[in-house]
């Protein structure tokens, strides 16, 4: 064993990830935002960027981001130290933090002008059976994050922990991390305020190419609230028509139209793929496993906007039902399990049967896919917060957000082909692409990074970064 290695990088693949946000403008974008400085001084997109890319691949502090970055001086140059870092996330205020939100958004907008460009072109979501093409789907929900110290703003939250308790947005189209909203620990799950904030950034980072946008905002129960409704319904105008479906509570009122409701009302219940969801009972009948019901104008209820529609589904009682021990009088009297989903949808103009309330209900329980959303988030710095500021961690959060949308930029424009890495979660990419090391080599008076041509890999990674780089040149 010798010690007089040359030129080795460990998690060398990271420079995938600070190449996309050099494609996309991300590092621009952000310099900008901090605006000129001294020249002597390191450039804060790059500190940004570059943590970022860090955090993806694996970074839990700031420390850690130093240690990752040190072999990169010789790929992507020098990064600063973790204390540049702690500076640069101190100095965020309130305006900073506007500033960067808006480059994060000019960032986004350049992604999908080039998602839109690759081969298949971007990301339509199939749910039912139906493609949705034009529609960009958002998935709102809130998540606890536990703090094993005290943090400024730490509090006990509604299951007995101790952490902070924040509300995101995600593109269900990408995964990509729209907004995340800090917040204490003790804050409400539906907090409509927070919604209202949350569905504002929504808003304003889902890029318009100047056409009619059309998006579909989907959140649960939390979200059943007049202002967070209304809120919705006022975001649709001439260029935005903007939909939703939101989990409703049942009580006595919803119960009631359930009750009047005739069995041949009830329609069978789908599956994901769009078809009926059958079970095989034990004299080998297939029978219908769940069905669902348009309940639209039986609840009176005042106040409530006259175009919102009521979609009940009923299920049977599992034996988790029955242990959490929730079930109403009228549920374990029927032996179903009933929920309830509001929503604005009359019909999705150039999809037929969108206006079906069997698809309707498909198409609110895909927003389950969230919960893989949040704990990815989790993997990429949401899951930590490195200080006791509050500052400094809200300005983490957005951090840990870009390096989520790094993350995916990069899978969908480099590895959008690639059966493994085209849908791998962080922890695969960063075992399999990010954290492998290779060799710095200069050559015709250019740097290459060489990796070890036996890994299984090896190709894909290239064939990544050659596309990364073409797509550099191409135009906004």
């Amino acid at each position: 064993m010798t010690a007089d290695g040359r030129g080795l990088v460990k998690d060398a693949g990271i420079v995938l990830l600070r190449k996309t946000a050099d494609v996309v403008g991300l590092t621009g974008h952000i310099a900008a935002a901090f605006g000129p400085g001294r020249p002597e001084r390191i450039c804060r997109g790059t500190v940004l960027v570059s943590a970022a890319a860090a955090i993806a691949a694996g970074a839990r502090n700031l420390s850690q981001i130093e240690r990752m970055l040190a072999g990169h001086a010789g790929t992507f140059g020098v990064c600063g130290s973790d204390s540049t870092l702690w500076r640069t996330l101190d100095s965020v205020d309130e305006r900073r933090l506007r500033r960067l939100r808006v480059a994060h958004r000019r960032a986004r907008k350049k992604a999908w002008q080039l998602l839109e460009q690759r081969p298949g072109g971007f990301p339509w979501l199939t749910i039912g059976g139906k493609t949705l093409q034009g529609w960009i789907i958002a998935d709102l929900d809130a998540t606890l994050v536990e703090c094993h110290s005290d943090k400024e703003n730490t509090a006990g939250t509604y299951k007995g922990g101790f952490g902070v308790h924040p509300l995101g947005a995600w593109v269900a189209n990408t995964g990509e991390t729209c907004t995340i909203l800090p917040r204490p620990g003790n804050a409400g799950s539906n907090t409509a305020a927070d919604h209202h904030t949350v569905l504002d950034e929504v808003l304003d980072q889902i890029p318009d190419h100047g056409r009619h946008s059309k998006i579909l905002i989907r959140i649960d129960g939390a979200g059943a609230t007049h202002e967070t409704i209304d809120r919705i319904l006022a975001a649709n105008h001439k260029r935005r028509r903007v939909a939703s479906t939101i989990g409703w509570a049942i009580t006595d009122v919803e119960e009631a139209a359930i009750k009047a409701l005739p069995e041949q009302a009830w329609t069978a219940y789908l599956r994901q793929d769009g078809t009926p969801a059958t079970v095989t009972t034990n004299d080998g009948e297939q029978v219908d496993y769940g069905h669902v019901a348009e309940i639209t104008g039986l609840p009176r209820r005042a106040g409530w906007p006259d175009t919102m529609r009521l979609i009940a589904r009923r299920v049977p009682i599992t034996d988790r039902d029955r242990a959490a021990g929730k079930l109403t009088t009228l549920e374990k009297r029927t032996g179903w399990n009933y929920a309830v989903t509001a929503t604005n949808i009359v019909r999705m103009r150039g999809t037929p049967g969108t206006h079906q309330p069997q698809w309707l209900d498909v198409l609110h329980r895909h927003h389950a896919t969230v919960e893989d959303r949040v704990r990815v988030a989790k993997q990429v710095g949401i899951g930590h917060l490195p200080s006791a500021s509050w500052q400094v961690n809200v300005a983490w959060t957005l951090l840990a957000g870009i390096a989520a949308d790094l993350e995916a930029w990069t899978r969908l424009l480099g590895f959008h082909d690639h059966d493994l890495l085209a849908k791998a979660e962080p922890t695969t990419m960063r075992e399999l692409v990010y954290r492998l090391p290779a060799r710095l080599a200069r050559h015709a008076r250019k740097r290459w990074l060489r990796f070890d041509r036996d890994h299984p890999h090896t190709d894909a990674i290239a064939t990544a970064w050659q596309r990364l780089a073409a797509t550099a040149n191409l135009t906004t």
